[in-house]
C-alpha cells in the first residue's frame, strides 16, 4: 500500500485548506497520516480513516531547544510511518520537514506547500533583511532534496525561492490556492434592492488589514451613511498581532461595523453581501477567502500583494490597492458602490474565473498527478 505522510501546522488548517486532497488520496489506495498540532478535531479524522499523530507546532516560537525537539520528533515520525511520499504544507512544516529529511538516510519523494513567505521577503527594515538571510539558509537545506516538487500558489513566491534555491523548472508547479468547491459556492444574483453590503473575513490580524477597513469604513458611511461592513472572524489570541475583541465592541458599538464572529456559512454571508473586502499586507498565498469570494461572483476589493492580487484580474473582477492606505480602499469601494452596473458585471465574470482558475476538484486531480509523477520518477 501506497503510504503518504501529511504534515501540517494544525488541525482546522488541514480540514479547512486540504483535506478534500487527502480523502481523494485515501479514495485512490493510499494509507493516509496526518501529522499536526491539533486542537479539537482527532477523533474526526480518525474516523474519516486517517492516521494521526500529535506535532507540537508552536505558532509563536517556543525558544530553540523546543523548535529542534519538534523536528526531532518529526524525523521520529518519518522513521515510524516510512511513508512513500511526504507532503508538507505551510512555512514551518515546509522547513521543519524538510531539515528532519536531511537526517534520515532514504531519499523520500517531497512535496512542499509555500503557503505565503510572509513578509520578511518583501520588507525592507535591518531586523526583516537579517530574518531573510537567515531564513533563505533554510530554505536552501530544506528543499534540497532529490525527489521533489515545491507548489506556490503565487508567482511572487515562486520567482524568489526559485532563486534562491536554484529550483529547476521541473521542481515546480503553480497552483492558484486550495480551491474551493463550486457546488457549494454557488452564484446568486445580488439583490439590488438593499443597501450594499460589504464584508471581510479572515484571521482577525492587524496584517490582514483589520484597522484599514475600519477606516475606510468610516469614510464610506460619511457618504453612504445606510452601507453595511460587515467583520467575520475572531481574534486569535495566539497572535501577537491580533485585533483585540474590546476594538471590536468599540467598533460595532459606533455603528461603524456590523460584527458576526465565528460563521459557518460563508457561502449565505457571500451572497447576501455585495462587495467581498480584503486589505492584507500578510505573506499570503492566494487568501481562500478570495476564492470563495470569486465562486460566489462577487467583486472584490483587495491590496497589490502578493497572493491577493492573483486572486483577481484586475479592472475585470475586482479592484486592488495600495496596502496599508486606507483611503485608496474607500475610494474602490466607493466605485463599486455608485456604478453597480461595474459591480454586478465584475461579480460575473469573477464566477467564471473561478470556475476556470479555483475549482477544488481540479486542484484535488493535480495534487494526485504531482503523487503519482513524484513515485513515477523514484521507481525509475
Amino acid at each position: 500500500m501506497k503510504n503518504l505522510l501529511i504534515i501540517v501546522n494544525v488541525d482546522w488548517f488541514f480540514i479547512s485548506h486540504r483535506l478534500q486532497i487527502a480523502k481523494r488520496a485515501l479514495e485512490s489506495g493510499y494509507e493516509v497520516t496526518v501529522a499536526c498540532r491539533f486542537t479539537e478535531h482527532k477523533e474526526k479524522l480518525v474516523s474519516m480513516g486517517f492516521n494521526v499523530i500529535d506535532i507540537p507546532f508552536n505558532r509563536s516560537g517556543g525558544g530553540v531547544l523546543s523548535e529542534l525537539n519538534t523536528i526531532k520528533i518529526i524525523k521520529s515520525a518519518i522513521e515510524d510511518v516510512k511513508p512513500c511520499l511526504i507532503h508538507a504544507i505551510t512555512i514551518k512544516p515546509v522547513l521543519y520537514t524538510g531539515l528532519a529529511l536531511k537526517a534520515v538516510t532514504k531519499n523520500i519523494p517531497f512535496v512542499a506547500a509555500i503557503s505565503g513567505l510572509g513578509y520578511v521577503f518583501t520588507a525592507k527594515t535591518a531586523r526583516a533583511k537579517l530574518t531573510k538571510f537567515i531564513a533563505s539558509v533554510f530554505y536552501k537545506i530544506a528543499l534540497s532534496q532529490k525527489y521533489k516538487t515545491i507548489i506556490f500558489q503565487n508567482t511572487s513566491d515562486e520567482e524568489i525561492l526559485t532563486v534562491i534555491t536554484k529550483l529547476k523548472a521541473t521542481d515546480k508547479i503553480l497552483i492558484k490556492g486550495s480551491g474551493a468547491d463550486l457546488s457549494v459556492y454557488t452564484y446568486q444574483p445580488e439583490s439590488m434592492n438593499m443597501p450594499v453590503k460589504i464584508v471581510m473575513a479572515c484571521r482577525l490580524l492587524k496584517e490582514k488589514g483589520v484597522y484599514q477597513y475600519i477606516d475606510a469604513a468610516k469614510i464610506v458611511k460619511a457618504q453612504h451613511p445606510n452601507t453595511e461592513f460587515l467583520l467575520v472572524g475572531t481574534p486569535d489570541l495566539e497572535n501577537p498581532n491580533t485585533v483585540k475583541q474590546s476594538e471590536i465592541d468599540i467598533w460595532a458599538e459606533q455603528g461603524v461595523i456590523t460584527y458576526l464572529g465565528h460563521r459557518n456559512d460563508i457561502p449565505d454571508v457571500f451572497s447576501n453581501s455585495n462587495i467581498v473586502c480584503l486589505p492584507s499586507f500578510y505573506g499570503e498565498g492566494v487568501p481562500k477567502v478570495l476564492i470563495e469570494a470569486a465562486a460566489c461572483g462577487r467583486a472584490i476589493v483587495t491590496t497589490d500583494n502578493p497572493g491577493c492580487r492573483d486572486a483577481v484580474i484586475e479592472g475585470e473582477t475586482g479592484l486592488t490597492v495600495p496596502t496599508r492606505d486606507a483611503n485608496a480602499l474607500a475610494t474602490a469601494v466607493l466605485k463599486l458602490i455608485e456604478q453597480p452596473e461595474l459591480r454586478v458585471a465584475m461579480g460575473a465574470k469573477a464566477r467564471v474565473f473561478a470556475e476556470k482558475e479555483f475549482d477544488v476538484n481540479s486542484v484535488v486531480n493535480k495534487h494526485l498527478e504531482i503523487y503519482n509523477n513524484l513515485l513515477s520518477r523514484v521507481e525509475k
